[in-house]
Formats: structure tokens, C-alpha cells, sequence
């Protein structure tokens, strides 16, 4: 079988790899030349754990290659998978341009019957609208066939992306056509008979069960993060929280970390989006509102947190800050949406000096910060950001930080050394503690303070 996935993004790419590894004879098609021939070479234009490797196989194999020429890819794939982004828009809606532009790539050069595959996130109906689309184009050129239309959507965690497409949590197949449910049957026939479950269901169902995974996981983060600004007030420790409520099996521990907010790819825009088909269809979706808005209220409660141990007046001029992790969780170089932007940013406009460094994410905010790079100083490692620092802010919760010498680091720092883990990774450290003014996320304590001959 030969398939064509169009886009070679976190989505795209990730699955074209791991179908290639099962013997499909998979060819991803972009745009973006550069890209592609980066990818032809071998070299993941993203950081995810095995993905590289994965992508050398299959080129090494000879069932995996890359090209921009959409039209090949068309016409040569009996399965052609949407995989590619579908961003927000200023009023929270899904942007679906590029959709658009690859759904009239396909019907522009449409030879015989394909399956298409909506991978991508769409808002619910799309798919059906797709296949209107497809099927109309032809029907009115004369063709002597159809295309059938399915939506799969990909529940991939970044940073696991490649172990969660190989043995996926559950495969969600939604179309009325008997052949292009057979078709996906035989590309899954792996993980179906490693007794994966599997949904049968229709395309709309499938495209909202992707929007309401998603939204239920953001409102639990959102949950447990305005407990844990509750727990600090009152005296209490989110962590030990969150275990009690994470013993009930009902409600289970995952997603129960509280932390200065959720970002990434598809939580902001998944909640936003799911929110704009609501009120599309009179329907007022208040949770997931309520949680959009106490995300954007942790974020400033961490800048606020941080401001007001290190700030003059309410300003932190003179201040230096180092920041530990720019990527929206540890493992991937993923920095869309990443609560660190929006927190480094209200530290800057305060007037701090902020010093980054992240093992994978200083590329692409590099490229995609444009507006903010020249108010920050990227730094090669921590203890180079860390030097003559006033604090730390942990952002996110690389495994790497905590093999750092937090000793010498903090030796090399100025003033009382403050700590701000807003990942609650050394809550339970008293050494680590020791060393600086610890502040975590949904902990009381009163932390050290040192005079200033002490922090000489």
C-alpha cells in the first residue's frame, strides 16, 4: 500500500515515520524545500526522542521519502493523510487555510479512488464538508470515481510521540464508508492485534472526541492550578493534594501537577477552538471557558509571585533572572503557546534582566520569538545563565536540572538566591532548599532569607 501524508510537522511527520516502519511504502510531502531536504538527508527538522533514527531507517529501507511535489503524492498514494496545522485566530477559531489549500491540492489532481484521512484537528464537520468538496469536484469534471473521507485524530504527547504512535492509548476511526474503514483496518493491523482499542464510530463524533479529550485534560490542569493558589493562602500542600485526590480511581493522578499553566499545541487552540463551535451552535461551553481564562490567570500569578519577592517598587529593574526551560514540557523543542513566553514577557516589561536556557527549545524560540529576542540573553548552559542571577525560575521540567550542581550554582549567584520551581521539582528536596529562597507552586512556606553579607 502506498500512502502520502501531506505536511511533515509534529503530526506528519511522527506518523509517516512510524507507518514506514511497518513496511508501508510512505512518501510526506511539504512546501518547504529546505525542509524537505533536511528530511531527505535524514535530520528531524524537530527534536522528539527516536524520531531521527526512525526517519533513517525508513530511508534506508526505501519505504520512506520526502518531496514537495504535491502531485505526485496524489496521485501515487491509495491513502493521502491531512496532517497539517490548524492554528488559532484572533477570535479563537481554527484557522484552516492550510487545510483548504491541501484539500484543493488533492481535488486539483485526483486520478482514481483514494481514502483521505483527516489527521489534522479539525472543527467538527469538517471532514463531511471535505468530501462534499472532493466528491463534488469530480462529479462536476465527469470522473468515472469518488474519494471517501475518514477522520482519524491523533492523540500523540509530545516528548512521546513516537512510543505513543507505535502503541497508541486508542485508534479512533470515524466515516460511513465500509472501504475506508477496511483501508485503515489494514494500516493498523498492528496495533489491532495488539488488542489497541479501537472506535468505529462517524467522521463528526470522531472529530469531537479529539476537542473533548483535549479540553477535559486542560480543564483538570486548570483545576488543580487554582487550587494550588488556594492551597498557598490557606496552608496547605498541593502536591500531597493531588495524591489523595489521584488515589480515588475515579479522578486518577494524571494531570493532576500543578504548575504555571498549559500551553503547547493543541490545549490552547483545541479549548479556544471547541469553545468558537459552541457558540457557533448556541451552545455556551462554560467549563472549558472558565478554564481558558484560570490558565491566563496562572500565568500572571507567576509573574505576580516572582515580582513580588524580587521587585523595587513593583519594578525589577536592576534584577537579572534566569530561566530554566522555554519548551511547553520537557523532551520536545515544542515552544507554541509554552507558559514561559508569556511569563518572560511580563518579567521583561517589569524591566528585569532575563537569562534563558533550554536543551532543546532555544532554537525555535530563536526563530519564532522575533518580537522578544532582543530583550533576552540566551545562554549555553545554567550555570551560565545562572551566573550574578538573582534567581532561577524552573519552567519546565527538564530530567537534565536535576543533575545540576545547585551547590556551585548558587554560589555564583547574587542576593537572597531565590528559587522559583514553578514545576514543584525540588519540593520535596530540603538540600536544594537549603541553598536558595524556594518558592513553589501550591506550597506554604517560609522560605530562607539571606542577609546580604550571607549571599557574599
Amino acid at each position: 500500500m502506498n500512502i502520502g501524508i501531506m505536511g511533515t510537522g509534529y503530526v506528519g511527520l511522527v506518523h509517516g515515520a512510524v507507518l514506514s516502519s511497518y513496511g508501508f511504502n510512505v512518501t510526506c510531502m511539504d512546501v518547504d524545500e529546505h525542509k524537505i531536504k533536511q528530511l531527505a538527508a535524514g535530520i528531524s527538522p524537530i527534536y522528539e526522542p527516536g524520531l531521527e533514527q526512525l526517519i533513517q531507517r525508513g530511508i534506508e529501507s526505501g519505504t520512506l521519502s520526502f518531496t514537495s511535489n504535491a502531485q505526485q503524492v496524489v496521485q501515487t498514494s491509495d491513502v493521502i493523510f491531512i496532517a497539517v496545522g490548524t492554528p488559532s485566530k484572533k477570535d479563537g477559531s481554527a484557522d484552516l487555510s492550510y487545510v483548504r489549500s491541501v484539500v484543493q491540492t488533492i481535488s486539483n489532481h485526483l486520478n482514481g479512488y483514494k481514502v483521505v484521512v483527516c489527521k489534522s484537528t479539525l472543527p467538527i464537520g469538517s471532514s463531511s464538508r471535505i468530501a462534499e468538496q472532493l466528491n463534488g469536484a469530480l462529479q462536476a469534471s465527469g470522473a468515472s470515481f469518488r474519494v471517501d473521507v475518514a477522520s482519524n485524530p491523533e492523540f500523540l504527547r509530545q516528548g512521546q510521540a513516537v512510543s505513543d504512535a507505535l502503541s497508541p492509548s486508542r485508534i479512533v476511526i470515524g466515516t460511513n464508508s465500509d472501504a475506508a474503514k477496511q483501508m485503515l483496518q489494514r494500516i493498523y493491523a498492528t496495533q489491532i492485534e495488539r488488542k489497541v482499542p479501537v472506535l468505529y464510530t462517524n467522521a463528526e463524533t470522531a472529530e469531537m472526541v479529539k476537542y473533548a479529550a483535549n479540553s477535559f485534560l486542560a480543564v483538570k490542569i486548570s483545576f488543580i492550578n487554582e487550587l494550588a493558589l488556594l492551597a498557598e493562602k490557606v496552608g496547605a500542600n498541593i502536591d500531597d493534594i493531588a495524591e489523595g485526590m489521584g488515589l480515588d480511581s475515579r479522578i486518577s493522578p494524571h494531570f493532576l501537577q500543578a504548575g504555571p499553566g498549559y500551553g503547547g499545541s493543541c490545549f490552547p487552540k483545541d479549548t479556544e477552538a471547541v469553545v468558537d463551535i459552541g457558540k457557533r451552535n448556541g451552545e455556551d461551553l462554560l467549563v472549558v471557558q472558565a478554564a481558558i481564562q484560570a490558565n491566563k490567570k496562572q500565568k500572571q500569578k507567576m509573574i505576580t509571585k516572582i515580582a513580588s519577592r524580587l521587585s523595587f517598587n513593583g519594578k525589577l529593574r536592576g534584577r537579572t533572572v534566569a530561566v530554566w526551560g522555554l519548551s511547553f514540557k520537557p523532551d520536545t523543542d515544542d515552544i507554541r503557546d509554552a507558559p514561559s513566553r508569556d511569563i518572560i514577557q511580563g518579567l521583561v516589561d517589569l524591566g528585569a534582566t532575563v537569562k534563558v536556557y533550554c536543551p532543546q527549545g532555544m532554537r525555535q524560540a530563536r526563530r519564532l520569538w522575533s518580537e522578544l529576542n532582543g530583550a533576552i540573553h540566551y545562554c549555553d548552559s545554567e550555570a551560565e545563565s545562572a551566573a550574578n542571577a538573582d534567581a532561577i525560575v524552573l519552567m519546565t521540567e527538564w530530567a537534565q536540572f536535576r543533575n545540576v550542581d545547585l551547590a556551585a550554582i548558587a554560589s555564583n549567584m547574587r542576593g537572597n538566591r531565590a528559587m522559583f520551581d514553578l514545576r514543584n521539582m525540588f519540593a520535596m528536596n530540603t538540600d536544594v532548599q537549603q541553598l536558595f529562597s524556594y518558592y513553589g507552586v501550591g506550597t506554604y512556606s517560609e522560605p530562607k532569607v539571606y542577609s546580604l553579607q550571607e549571599a557574599k
